[in-house]
């Protein structure tokens, strides 16, 4: 049996979960089955994603509690393991658009995952418009971060329609789970070393911050700080249903702005998510006269190799000027603001919240959490932030699942209580592909956001002086709408076991051609 402790960040996401707050990454991915040789069945897709599966351990652990949470769970083998369990079968409804591929996503993103096996679940999706078939995914943030969860495609994924077949070494483990002794006294040992790590780590910290305050003196832009963002309708106390919607851009449009401007990458996605914000929050008559505030999660695995985990991120607090007509301004705006949070974000240490993380104490985080939640007091405060944005590096070449070549991939992130939107962005093939999920309650028009941001990005060409660059994708995103958004149903997911009720059929998940 190997096991693993998680780390105090891995776990943190674990004890933040509420039954509103899902703490789960996800992924929609659309695919063309007419690469496939033989043609397209759901038995042959099944077989090679079991196949795969053992490749990566992420797939085959499950949680352990440690009794009476006096440490971190651990990871365990799943003596139990059942792929039926993971991987399901879903059809969509005529007409079979990316809306109706979105409704059934937001389905999925709106339940929490079972901790009693392995946190992970896809569903194969037929039905799509042309003939394409889909797959959903969605881990817990305990098991990954967005760059090691673009890793895991690797695994799934070939770099051709025809590999050559792939040699699954299984290890073989005993099928026994610790004992609740073996649980605490590795608990109680760990906990006799806390008092001088975190006087070790509070002296550290100390001289972090005193680093970061001479940065602050020191530079004309500075990053954004927690709760000095504006509260608009988006920061509100989440419900458990989510929206979901899709948008996509011209990565060598965006690299052609940043080369220009002598901004990054970067910079552009945020620009026109802050231009995309702008002219949602217009709508409303709700833009506020300061910058919105956004959490941008920051990869340090190359920086700490030391660190241990699935997850090794950090964050900063990133100003997006939404107050500002003029869109080169704006971006301007944000190239300075980003290099000053880069700048206090290296003074504070990329390892921080890591390590302040490992010493959480779990009955105290996860009741806070909860009591948060219930007493809905993200309604009661200035927002932490207003939303959270990631940008995720993708591969320039074509991937395949079982000969089936992937034509776009939106990745999809949590939201947060009081913070009822997150956009996350991932480049594949020269394009920037844009999943958004909020909250149902808090942003029931998504899609306007989702088709707000190609415009973001033709205002800031426009303004530059810049011929956007002619621009296809194998998608149809538009120009179509969603239907009416129903304002007599719940705000909670369904709860009769069946995730699909308004998106989506299933069909059983026996080996079927």
């Amino acid at each position: 049996m190997t096991t693993e402790r998680l780390s105090g960040l891995d776990a943190s996401f674990l004890y933040m979960e509420t039954p509103t707050l899902h703490m789960h990454v996800a992924m929609t991915a659309v695919f063309d089955p007419s690469t496939i040789r033989g043609g397209y069945s759901f038995r042959r897709l099944r077989t090679l994603i079991a196949e795969r599966v053992p490749l990566a351990p992420v797939f085959h652990r499950r949680l352990v509690e440690v009794p009476f949470r006096l440490g971190h769970p651990i990871w365990v083998d799943d003596p139990d393991f059942d792929i039926d369990n993971h991987l399901r079968r879903a059809a969509l409804p005529s007409p079979g658009g990316m809306h109706e591929l979105a409704e059934f996503a937001a389905d999925i993103d709106s339940h929490q995952l079972n901790r009693d096996r392995p946190l992970w679940e896809m569903w194969l999706v037929e039905g799509l418009a042309g003939g394409n078939i889909a797959l959903v995914a969605k881990m817990h943030h305990s098991t990954i971060d967005g760059v090691s969860g673009a890793e895991l495609l690797g695994i799934l994924f070939d770099l051709e329609p025809e590999p050559e077949p792939i040699d699954v070494a299984v290890a073989n483990t005993d099928g026994r789970i610790p004992s609740d002794f073996e649980l605490v006294s590795q608990a109680l040992v760990l906990r006799t070393t806390r008092p001088i790590e975190i006087t070790r780590m509070a002296w550290r910290t100390g001289q972090a911050i005193l680093g970061v305050r001479r940065v602050r003196q020191n530079e004309t832009a500075k990053a954004a700080l927690p709760l000095s963002a504006p509260r608009t309708s988006i920061n509100v106390a989440i419900s458990g249903r989510r929206r979901v919607a899709y948008a996509a851009t011209n990565l060598a449009d965006v690299k052609r702005l940043k080369n220009a401007l002598g901004t990054t990458v970067n910079d552009v996605v945020l620009a026109m998510c802050t231009g995309a914000l702008r002219r949602y929050l217009e709508s409303g008559d709700e833009l506020p006269e300061i910058p919105l505030v956004s959490v941008v999660p920051v990869s340090v695995s190359p920086d700490v190799a030391a660190l241990t985990g699935s997850n090794k991120i950090s964050a900063m607090f990133v100003q997006l000027p939404t107050h500002e007509a003029d869109p080169l301004e704006r971006l301007r705006l944000i190239h300075d603001g980003t290099r000053g949070a880069k700048d206090e974000h290296n003074a504070l240490g990329a390892d921080t919240l890591q390590n302040w993380a490992e010493h959480a104490t779990p009955n105290t985080f996860a009741l806070a959490a909860r009591l948060y939640t219930r007493m809905r007091l993200a309604d009661r405060h200035r927002p932490i932030a207003n939303l959270v944005i990631s940008n995720v590096p993708g591969p320039d070449f074509p991937l395949y699942l079982g000969g089936a070549e992937m034509l776009a991939g939106f990745p999809l992130g949590p939201v947060m209580d009081g913070m009822g939107l997150n956009i996350t962005i991932m480049s594949y093939r020269g394009v920037l592909y844009w999943g958004l999920v909020s909250c149902a309650r808090a942003v029931p028009r998504l899609w306007d956001i989702a088709a707000a941001v190609p415009a973001a990005l033709d205002d800031l060409l426009s303004a530059a002086g810049i011929e956007p660059e002619p621009f296809d994708i194998p998608l149809q995103l538009g120009p179509g709408t969603p239907g009416p958004v129903d304002a007599d149903r719940t705000d909670e997911p369904s709860t009769n076991g069946s995730v699909l009720s308004r998106a989506a059929h299933t069909t059983p998940v026996s080996p079927v051609t």
